[in-house]
Parts: C-alpha cells; structure tokens; sequence
C-alpha cells in the first residue's frame, strides 16, 4: 500500500499535538483519513503499541475538541509490510464548526483543510459555518466571541429576584447545550458589538444638531440609558384652563418606552449597523434595522399579529416583565396617543423600520393623523361651529378643529385674551361664544 498526503489524507509518524488540528480540520470540512506510523514521504514506519495509539487519539478528540467529535471517529489498525499502522476516518462533522477547546471558537482554535495542510479557519469561513449547521437564526447561532461578561445582564434579573447561572443561561438560549456562548448571549452581554446612536436637533430638520450620543454594551445597558437620554429631551410644558393648570410632556412617556422597546427587541442584528433614534423639535424618531418579518405586512403588525425575529431575546424581556405581551407594542403606541388629536406613524421598508412619535406641545402637533385646519382655515371652521352651535365647549374645538386637548385650550384662551370670544358659565359647565365682528 502506497501512501501520500493530500487534500484528504494525512500522515503522523507519531502520535503529537499537532492530531487535534488534523481532526478539526477533517471534521469541518469533506471529512478524511489521518494515518499513524508513517512518515511525511510515505515510508511506514510502524507502532510498538498500535491499541494504545488509538485510545490516546480517542481521549484527545473527546478531552480538547469542542463540540464532541468522536462519533465521526472510526479507528483501524492495518498491518503494512509487517507493521502496524493505525487509520483514522475522520467524517464531515454536524456541528461544525469544530475547535481546539482551549483556543476557543475563533480563528487560532478553528482549522479548515487547505491543499495538504490544515490552516486556521477566516472569520468569513467560520461564520459560513456556523450558519450552514446553526440555521438562519441569528440570535440562536453560536457567537465568534466567547470571551464574555455579563454584570449588566445579573443586575436586571437580580432586581426581579430571578437566577441567571449556567442552567438558566442554557434554558434561555444564551448558550448551547455544551456551554457555548450564542449570539443572544453575546447580545446580552457586556461585550455586546450592537449599539444605538441618538441624536438631537433643535428644529425640525437635521440642519440644526446639538447633541450626539452612542450606547453601547449590554442591550439592558442600552435601553436603560437610551431611555434615560430621550426622558431628558421629554419636557415638561403647563397651560391653563380658566385657574385649572394642565401640565403635559412632549411625549406619552408610554409611547416612548414602548418604541424603545420595539427597537431593541424586534431589531436585525445579523448586520452591524447601529439603531437610531432622532429627536426634532416637533417629533422623535426610532429607526430600527430589519422591516418586518418575511410575509407580515404593517396592516398585520397593527392587529396584533407578531412572528417575532428574535424570539428568546422577545423571552428573555417578557420573563423580565420588561414586555408584556408578543404583538401589543404597536397599538400600545397608538393608545398612547389616544385623545390627543395626534397620532403616531410607522413606516416600513424591506430593511429599516421606524415609528415617528409627534411632539404634542410643539405647534401644529395635532397634526398627526390629519392636518389640522390653520390660519383663515381655522377662523371659518370656528365661525362654522359658532354658528351651528351659537355656543360651543373646549371639546367641541377639539374635536371640529382635530386639536389635542391642550391646543385647543391654548385656542380657546388666546381668543378670549384677543377679545375675540367671551366665557359663558364656569366649571364643567363653562361654555364659550364667539364675539361678533372680530
């Protein structure tokens, strides 16, 4: 029998370390045959203790490579010109990619087969790898960074009293089942490569900037200071009805949790570009990474139907309360914003998918889900109800002119202090007239 390394065939005149990477290498790609006892140029050279060679090789593939390979193993020892000479058929793994267990899953740990060498593996080569054998899901596939800590992750569940150790880390997909960090885990973890850019300006364009701010690590990092930066910009503005002060922030701070929310957990993280979020004079924006799920359309989303992309990372926030239901945090948006005479607006592309939450204190907020009438326009739609009416309450601005409460309160004062209107009664029972001739 004559032999000669290739592509598929490797030969070890002993037993060495060097074994592991040949083993990784067959196993992560079309498999091979690693012979022992035979020198580089082929000559045999035989084994005193042909038994002994195959359980030594048996007891490295099952001690140093990650995931477990030796059901892919398959030992025989062949006697050539009176020696022995072990064989080992090494076949294509299902759970590549396969690694050096101290070197770890990246590039010095994973070998792939390269004419008739083993070579470390590219990061592209191991991603492909990891997609072939782990499916599409992003959340699901084991993280190329092992490396990882996870204190902002122990606080949030701490302060629920829930447990997060090992069994609890399997349960919930931020490992695999030997203990393999996944991209959930690295999501939730302090090394997280994800973050969120936030941006202010101080009119309705982008050519007025005044602050800029990136948040990165833990996605519970994140969201905590995310929200703690757009609450700042959240303020807080008081009008008058009569002596009754009203006071209303620019944003139903529900609204903006749950868009927050939606960013961070409904997000495609297999790209690497940041979420947005866009705060203007006269509204904020969240822009989020991914449309929606293939086959949901935006009309399906508003009715509560939700085929969630990352789904364990949509677990991971439930169990910590932090949502509290698939599918509600759209129309929790929208009821966020009922009675105000402003609506939110979602939008959606193939790849980015943003909700616009209107600023209901800035002038012309009302227009959110119709333009509210302005200028003459107003005056007529005023004069028309006062002359249907001959008197007319604060709601019934509100609602024949598509004001939010506090506009039309603002409407209704200014005409007064103008001379234009007079008050009739008071309370619940204060009516309003227009003057005639102003």
């Amino acid at each position: 029998m004559r032999f000669q390394e290739s592509e598929t065939v490797e030969l070890k005149a002993e037993v060495t370390d060097e074994i592991k990477k040949e083993i990784v290498a067959f196993a992560n790609g079309d498999g091979g045959k690693l012979y022992i006892g035979v020198a580089d140029d082929g000559t045999v050279l035989g084994l005193n203790d042909a038994d002994g060679v195959a359980l030594q090789v048996s007891n490295m593939a099952r001690d140093a490579i990650k995931p477990d390979v030796t059901m892919f193993l398959r030992y025989e020892t062949l006697n050539i010109e009176g020696r022995s000479v072990v064989a080992v058929d090494i076949q294509q793994g299902t759970e590549r990619p396969y690694y050096i267990a101290r070197k770890g899953l990246r590039p010095e740990g994973v070998f792939v087969r390269q004419g008739y060498s083993s070579v470390p593996a590219t990061d592209t080569a191991i991603r492909r790898m990891i997609k072939e054998t782990d499916g599409d899901s992003f959340e699901n596939m084991r993280s190329l960074q092992q490396d990882l800590t996870f204190q902002a992750a122990q606080a949030e569940f701490s302060q629920r009293d829930i447990p997060l150790g090992p069994s609890q880390m399997k349960t919930l997909g931020l490992t695999t089942h030997d203990g393999v960090y996944t991209n959930l885990g690295l999501l939730l973890s302090d090394q997280c490569v994800h973050t969120i850019k936030a941006a202010v300006f101080s009119g309705t364009g982008q050519g007025d900037f005044q602050d800029r701010r990136e948040f990165a690590g833990s996605l519970f990092a994140q969201m905590h200071a995310a929200y703690a930066f757009i609450d700042m910009h959240n303020q807080l503005h008081s009008t008058f009805a009569g002596l009754k002060r009203i006071d209303q922030r620019d944003y139903p701070e529900a609204a903006l949790r749950e868009a927050l929310l939606n960013l961070i957990v409904h997000r495609e993280y297999a790209f690497r570009a940041s979420s947005f979020i866009s705060v203007y004079a006269d509204r904020v924006e969240f822009t989020s990474i991914g449309g929606l799920v293939r086959g949901i359309t935006l009309r399906d989303a508003m009715m509560g139907i939700s085929v969630c992309r990352n789904a364990k990372l949509a677990n991971v926030f439930y169990r910590l309360e932090l949502i509290e239901a698939y599918g509600t945090g759209l129309r929790k948006i929208v009821e966020a914003y009922a009675g105000t005479g402003a609506q939110p607006r979602f939008e959606t592309t193939d790849n980015a998918f943003k909700v616009t939450l209107p600023n209901l204190n800035a002038p012309g907020a009302e227009e959110g889900a119709h333009v509210a009438p302005s200028g003459d326009a107003q005056e007529e739609a005023l004069r028309s109800l006062a002359r249907e009416q001959g008197t007319f309450t604060r709601k019934d601005v509100e609602k024949a002119l598509g004001l939010s409460q506090s506009a039309s309160g603002r409407l209704v004062k200014k005409l007064i202090e103008e001379g234009r209107a007079v008050s009739i009664g008071s309370g619940k029972g204060r009516r309003y007239r227009l003057v005639e001739g102003k």
